[in-house]
């Protein structure tokens, strides 16, 4: 099976000039993957480790979680052996739930928590979602459903047989963020940004502002064209965006009180700096 770290999550060598480590959750039906193309635009101050969940990519082979507890756990029991002395979590949808209940995970351990939450696409976890469960649909129907999301491609929504490897984890992820069950706890220490697509339907700006019930700190709300997949439409500015946040966070660099103040609901483009 390998080493269990690496199975989980990226572990690359630390840049040059890096004090910061941003773990980085997929969304459903995902893979950690497309953070990979992610790490050249981020500042010398930030590295990346992905998390990679079974079901997908190196690890489609494993079954995939149904349930979230047990996920939380099993990710939280090996991270807690490679955290850093500072580090961030980022997740969308699904995967802004998991990183959400990994933090809580790390803090009922007794270990310290991320600098920040940031969580993407994803409502505030006590707000009930008004959507009927999809992941018990027949395949037509839940395929359909998926076509409407406009996270799958539709090249591969026009194979059956990719369909048909891939379905079962899809579905599986569906399954486990709509049988989640919050459970209140007091709020996290760490600042939370909420970040959303402006035509997200889904999950609304007041969606993302319930967020600020989930930490005794500032919850900043950032707005981005797009849908619900706006971190592929608008890439470039949510990466932007998101590498402003870590420096100011960030207790070490040397750059965060040269940046930008935002205001209101929405983040100004910044070009990105390849690194």
């Amino acid at each position: 099976m390998g080493n269990t770290k690496t199975q989980w999550i990226d572990l690359p060598g630390t840049k040059q000039g890096s004090l910061l480590r941003l773990f980085c959750f997929p969304y459903a039906g995902g893979s950690a993957q497309m953070f990979r193309t992610w790490q050249r635009f981020f500042p010398r101050e930030v590295s990346l480790s992905p998390v990679h969940l079974p079901g997908r990519a190196q690890r489609i082979n494993e079954p995939p979680f149904k349930r979230l507890k047990p996920l939380v756990d099993a990710v939280t029991d090996v991270m807690i052996h490679c955290l850093p002395d500072a580090f961030a979590f980022w997740g969308h949808s699904m995967g802004a739930l998991i990183s959400f209940e990994v933090a809580r995970a790390l803090r009922r351990k007794g270990r310290s928590g991320p600098l920040a939450l940031f969580v993407s696409g994803r409502i505030a976890p006590q707000v009930p979602d008004p959507d009927p469960p999809t992941f018990c649909l027949s395949d037509p129907q839940f395929i359909a459903r998926l076509g409407q999301l406009n996270g799958t491609p539709k090249e591969f929504l026009a194979h059956p047989e990719l369909i048909q490897v891939f379905l079962p984890t899809i579905r599986a992820d569906f399954e486990l963020v709509e049988t989640y069950m919050y459970e209140p706890e007091g709020p996290l220490a760490c600042p939370i940004y909420a970040y959303g697509g402006m035509e997200d339907k889904a999950v609304t700006v007041d969606n993302l502002r319930a967020w600020q019930e989930q930490t005794s700190g500032k919850c900043e709300v950032r707005m981005f064209p797009g849908d619900h997949f706006f971190i592929h439409s608008s890439t470039a500015t949510v990466i932007s965006a998101l590498s402003n946040d870590l420096l100011r966070v960030s207790p070490w660099s040397t750059q965060a009180n040269k940046l930008p103040i935002v205001t209101g609901n929405s983040y100004p483009g910044i070009n990105l700096r390849r690194v």
